[in-house]
């Protein structure tokens, strides 16, 4: 599995979503999680950020709504209840992981 981090730089929930997908990713063998900077709005583009931070598994991400732009602007997710995050909830994560 390929797991790629894209965000912009000092990006403060970059750092969460890492945090939480080190959690969702306990007891499994751990692949590599690679990052990515992202300045130009042709890096996020070619890249497929929807936001930063965004998590592709595999090169796709998994929570994007079809025909999202790329775009560099801060990224927000909602949970089961609603609540909005700068991340995805572990459970998201782990959902996300298991059908990648």
């Amino acid at each position: 599995m390929e797991l790629t981090i894209l965000a912009v730089p000092d990006c403060p929930n970059a750092p969460l979503l890492r945090e939480r997908l080190t959690e969702a990713l306990a007891g499994q063998p751990a692949p590599a999680i690679a990052s990515h900077l992202v300045t130009t709005p042709e890096q996020a583009e070619r890249l497929g950020m929807h936001g930063s931070p965004t998590l592709l598994i595999n090169g796709a991400d998994p929570f994007t709504e079809p025909g999202q732009p790329a775009s560099l602007s801060c990224r927000l997710f909602r949970d089961a209840h609603g609540a909005t995050s700068g991340a995805p909830s572990i459970d998201q994560l782990r959902r996300a992981l298991s059908s990648g």
